[in-house]
């Protein structure tokens, strides 16, 4: 498990760039085709496509056209496809938490807190408990901020609210109160909650856009919760202390915590070598 960390998390970039220009691109076709007239030609990041003569859809506007190959494509899907796989993987690196709970955040987990040291008022993110009893806080980065305000954007009423959705605890095989789920979309006309093949489905078809390899030359296969363990073992490798890593993730054991850090041998042994160094008695401190 450690060896599946260390070759992913090198990828990492290279999966997040990708993601950005899918979702960059997506939207740039759907524009493009919602300033075409209907039944028009329009080209758009070096392709030609053709709008329909009419569409079914309330608005007046079609969500498809076709290549000049002929090919139907759908612009909604794509770029409903290319936002959630591109917010989902962003929260899921920034933040460490488990699939079920990222399909769980609502718009009532982004709260504020005061630091009494400071004043400064930072923002958090709640997330809900899943594998333990406790709740938990993550602070909201910049960069975690922008996607959260972008999903909360998408998804909003035209009453400015966020509407409430029921979604299914597969583990617990309950159903949830009713809650303002970040991650909901319109499907056949209704609003859903998002579900875990859904997630899966974007960070495939972002994984095969981005080309990445395996050690093998196969395509890389990134699994939600390798992003927990990249989040684990990047935060401590760039210094945060491993029992608040604990916290977190929200382990109840800092074991667990350290068995998801893929600590490299380099790092152990330059860490070695630099303990070794500040021991008293040791030949540097002479």
């Amino acid at each position: 498990m450690d060896q599946r960390t260390r070759e992913r998390l090198p990828a990492l970039p290279t999966l997040v760039k990708t993601a950005h220009r899918l979702l960059k691109e997506a939207t740039a076709r759907l524009d493009a085709l919602n300033a075409a007239p209907l039944g028009s030609d329009f080209r758009v990041l070096g392709e030609t496509f053709r709008v329909p003569r009419f569409s079914k859809c309330a608005d007046g506007r079609p969500i498809h056209a076709w290549d000049a190959k002929g090919t139907r494509r759908s612009f909604g899907g794509e770029e409903r496809s290319a936002f959630w796989g591109w917010a989902a993987i962003e929260i899921l690196r920034h933040t460490g938490i488990r699939i079920e709970e990222l399909l769980e955040l609502g718009h009532h987990s982004i709260v504020s807190y005061k630091l009494p040291t400071t004043g400064q008022t930072v923002p958090l993110l709640q997330i809900a408990p899943s594998k333990t009893d406790q709740e938990r806080l993550v602070l909201v980065a910049p960069e975690l901020a922008d996607v959260l305000s972008a999903v909360v954007s998408r998804v909003r009423g035209s009453d400015g609210r966020v509407p409430v959705l029921r979604s299914y605890d597969h583990y617990e095989r309950v159903w949830n109160p009713p809650m303002p789920l970040l991650f909901q979309d319109r499907s056949g006309g209704y609003l859903r909650p998002l579900s875990r093949a859904t997630i899966r489905r974007g960070l495939d078809v972002t994984l095969l856009a981005s080309g990445l390899t395996d050690s093998a030359g196969d395509p890389l296969i990134f699994q939600p919760h390798d992003f927990r363990r990249i989040f684990i073992t990047d935060s401590i490798l760039n210094g945060l202390p491993p029992h608040i890593a604990q916290v977190i993730a929200g382990h109840d054991h800092i074991g667990t915590t350290m068995g998801y850090a893929a600590i490299y041998p380099t790092d152990a042994i330059e860490a070695h070598r630099a303990f070794i160094a500040r021991r008293p008695g040791s030949a540097a401190c002479r």
